[in-house]
């Protein structure tokens, strides 16, 4: 396949519907020679759709039978990528979404064109993934859930928190991807109210036959609703930084925090945390000097804690 029959398909998979002439503007070709590729990827096995007369197009029609997608180089080396540095925060067993991302980089690796193997091959012989820990996931739960929200079906679990189990049955409403960790955000029917469930935590997951009407999240988005009940129990604390924004954000990148650029090296700081022991630590990552505004009385723990390790 040619690299502008690549274009025409990519233009074509964003389920627009483009008549010949804008295909042919896009792709720097005459009409006829689209009409001709068209013509190669349906023999291909694409099935491209056209709409004959003045308002004539061209589209992908939808259906579950399409070729194995085609990427370009880039395409091919984000995706590899993006396997490996995931499936190092999740090396789970069998059924885990690590254990996933793990196979589905190996068939890849296989069946990738040579033109984009080589390049693959070379990205990954120079790149090594750190291995954060993070809970493992059973892909299957990912999927009953998805298929709960979008058939809008209750749930029942049981939910282990603080070594003790509850039963639950909930009307779920989005799944978060939040620090290394997955959320289910839901309306929990015996309680009456909005819980956010850490998916690692739920076990014996059953989909209901038992339908719902979705109901308004209390934030504008999950996502936000999330950090609100992880920050519930934690303490905002507001540091300056001497250092760029950009800085900042490399050295904390697994904090959820707010940056408040004030000069070029200089970086206001808003965090939650636990307590000053937590703020202390995830301070210690940083390799510039830095002022804690607030709390005061951490500042005067942190400062009790720096003098009494200091040799005299």
């Amino acid at each position: 396949m040619t690299r502008r029959m690549l274009d025409l398909l990519t233009l074509l998979q964003t389920k627009r519907r483009f008549t010949g002439a804008e295909l042919a503007t896009r792709l720097d070709v005459s009409e006829r020679t689209v009409r001709r590729d068209i013509d190669r990827l349906r023999m291909y096995g694409y099935p491209v759709d056209a709409a004959p007369g003045p308002g004539g197009h061209y589209g992908l029609s939808a259906g579950r039978a399409l070729p194995p997608l085609m990427f370009d180089n880039d395409e091919a080396v984000a995706i590899m990528l993006a396997l490996a540095a995931s499936a190092s925060a999740d090396p789970g067993g069998p059924g885990s979404i690590g254990e996933a991302m793990t196979r589905a980089y190996g068939k890849l690796d296989q069946v990738l064109p040579e033109r984009h193997a080589i390049g693959a091959a070379a990205v990954r012989a120079s790149v090594e993934a750190e291995a954060f820990h993070a809970p493992p996931i059973n892909i299957a739960d990912i999927t009953r859930i998805a298929t709960a929200i979008h058939e809008r079906r209750e749930l029942e679990f049981n939910y282990r928190r603080n070594e003790r189990a509850t039963q639950r049955r909930v009307e779920p409403h989005r799944q978060v991807h939040h620090l290394l960790r997955w959320y289910l955000v839901a309306w929990d029917l015996g309680r009456e109210d909005w819980r956010v469930f850490r998916t690692d935590r739920i076990s014996q997951l059953r989909v209901r036959t038992s339908e719902f009407e979705p109901r308004p999240l209390p934030h504008d988005a999950a996502l936000n609703f999330v950090k609100a009940g992880v920050k519930r129990s934690r303490r905002k604390a507001v540091v300056t930084v001497e250092a760029s924004a950009d800085d900042v954000a490399s050295a904390l990148s697994f904090e959820s925090m707010e940056l408040e650029v004030l000069g070029e090296h200089r970086t206001r700081v808003t965090l939650q945390c636990e307590n000053w022991h937590w703020l202390l630590f995830t301070l210690s990552h940083l390799a510039s000097t830095f002022t804690i505004d607030e709390p005061a009385e951490w500042t005067e723990a942190i400062e009790r804690f720096a003098t009494s390790v200091v040799r005299p």
